[in-house]
């Protein structure tokens, strides 16, 4: 697995927080260290930025890179259940676990202090991990995140491929039925979402169902809906600066 890593001027000197990103469908480690233009705001709060790969790659699995949203690139931040995909399509774990252990040996991180955001099918995974996880993640934010990967047809498909065909399984990383079940420390989450994001229109990201979930658990959320933005790096580079000041707010606390 390959990651990104920003260091800021502070780390030379002292262990700063990390914030984890996490990317959508069809991209790699790379699209959001080159596109974002989230380094200045980082080093201005003092934050390190991981952005980890978005699934295993050359796993010689029989179909991995048939699909666009499924296999390759699309590794939907769960534990897979189902063969062939269950040995190496473990990114829940990776995320959680494996790659903080990592981060924390070789480089100057708090461990004590991280927090997560992402884009798409990352949103998701940003707000299932927070959501999963009460006090693991100081706070999390999203872009355009698939709120309700249950209820739409890319979360279907990732979720019966990896998951199998028992659906109760598939509400251990919804979001929305996570928010529902939430009883963790308060947990402050920004989501950013395009008015003109043709993925919203289309039923993939249902923010307006984990609204309902957080406002009925009384867990904070600002949703902003930007008009004119639509679902790609263009809006993440526009809105940003915001998300590292939203996290750097917990972060530095």
């Amino acid at each position: 697995m390959k990651f990104g890593i920003y260091l800021p001027p502070k780390a030379e000197s002292a262990k700063c927080p990390v914030l984890y990103w996490l990317s959508g469908l069809t991209c790699t480690e790379q699209n959001f260290i080159t596109k974002a233009g989230c380094q200045q705001a980082a080093s201005e709060h003092g934050l390190i930025v991981v952005a980890p790969d978005t699934s295993p790659r050359g796993c010689n699995i029989e179909g991995e890179d048939e699909s666009w949203d499924f296999g390759t690139g699309a590794g939907f931040y769960v534990n897979a259940t189902e063969e062939p995909w269950k040995t190496n399509y473990r990114m829940y774990t990776y995320v959680t676990e494996e790659l903080p252990r990592l981060i924390n040996a070789h480089f100057p991180a708090d461990p004590e202090k991280m927090s997560i955001s992402g884009h798409s099918m990352g949103g998701h995974g940003a707000l299932i991990c927070a959501l999963k996880n009460p006090g693991k993640y100081k706070s999390v934010s999203a872009f355009a995140p698939i709120c309700n990967p249950m209820q739409c047809a890319w979360g279907q498909k990732a979720f019966g491929g990896y998951l199998g065909a028992n659906k109760s399984t598939w509400e251990a990383y919804d979001a929305t039925v996570l928010a529902s079940a939430y009883s963790g420390p308060q947990l402050d989450i920004l989501i950013d979402q395009g008015r003109d994001d043709q993925f919203l229109s289309a039923g993939q990201l249902l923010p307006d169902n984990l609204i309902a979930a957080c406002t009925e658990k009384k867990i904070p959320v600002v949703f902003r809906l930007q008009q004119g933005y639509d679902h790609s790096y263009f809006f993440i580079f526009s809105f940003i600066n915001d998300h590292i000041k939203h996290h750097a707010k917990y972060l530095n606390a």
